[in-house]
C-alpha cells in the first residue's frame, strides 16, 4: 500500500505556490488587495487559504519574500567590481527597478509586519550596499564621518521615497532611476574639507 502523504504534501505546495503568486502579483499592483480577491486569483478557497497562511500578515510576508528572492537573483547578477561609485550606480538602477515593482507589495507588508521584520528580509540588499560603502572609504571616494548602517538606512529610504514619489506621480519613470543616483551620490561623497575640524 502506497502512501498519500507524498501527493498531499505536493498538492499542498503547488496550492500554497499559487496563492503566493496571487499575492504577490495582486498586491504589488493594490497593496490593500483582500484576502477574498486573493485566493480567487490563486484558484483556491477562503478555507485553503487560511490552512496556509494564518493571518494576512503571514500572507503578506510569504509574497515579500517572493518578490525579495527573485529580486536578489537579479542584484547577485550586478557587477559591482571596480570603482565603488560607478558599482553603486549600477546597483542603485537594479534595485530602483525591484524597488518600484514592488512598491505597493511593500506598503502593504509595512501595515502588517514589523518595521523590524523588514529590514531583516531586506537584509542582503543592505548588504551589498554596506560592503560598497566601506570599499568606497578605502577608496577615498565616500565619506567616512558618518555609521556605515546610518548610510545603509539612507540608502534605502531614499528609494522607497523615490519609490513612493512615483506611485503619486510627483517623479516620471524616465527620471527616477537618475534622481535616486544623483541622491544616494550626494549623501555619501566624501566631503572635500571638514567643516568643524
Amino acid at each position: 500500500m502506497t502512501s498519500t502523504r507524498p501527493r498531499r504534501r505536493a498538492d499542498a505546495e503547488r496550492s500554497i505556490a499559487r496563492i503566493t503568486a496571487a499575492a504577490r502579483d495582486l498586491l504589488s499592483r493594490d497593496p490593500d488587495a483582500t484576502i477574498d480577491a486573493i485566493a480567487e486569483a490563486a484558484g483556491v478557497g477562503r478555507m485553503t487559504l487560511y490552512g496556509h497562511f494564518k493571518t494576512r500578515a503571514d500572507l503578506v510576508e510569504a509574497a515579500l519574500v517572493a518578490v525579495l528572492e527573485a529580486g536578489e537573483a537579479t542584484l547577485a547578477a550586478v557587477d559591482l567590481a571596480g570603482d565603488a561609485r560607478e558599482a553603486l550606480s549600477r546597483l542603485l538602477a537594479s534595485s530602483w527597478e525591484l524597488v518600484a515593482e514592488s512598491a505597493a507589495l511593500l506598503a502593504s507588508a509595512q501595515g502588517v509586519l514589523p518595521a523590524g521584520r523588514i529590514r531583516e528580509l531586506h537584509g542582503g540588499a543592505g548588504d551589498r550596499v554596506a560592503d560598497l560603502v566601506r570599499r568606497g572609504r578605502e577608496q577615498g571616494v565616500f565619506r567616512t564621518d558618518l555609521p556605515v548602517d546610518w548610510l545603509v538606512n539612507v540608502v534605502q529610504y531614499v528609494l522607497h521615497g523615490a519609490a513612493e514619489e512615483h506611485r503619486a506621480g510627483r517623479i516620471a519613470t524616465a527620471d527616477a532611476a537618475r534622481i535616486v543616483d544623483a541622491t544616494v551620490q550626494s549623501v555619501l561623497v566624501a566631503p572635500s574639507h571638514n567643516p568643524h575640524t
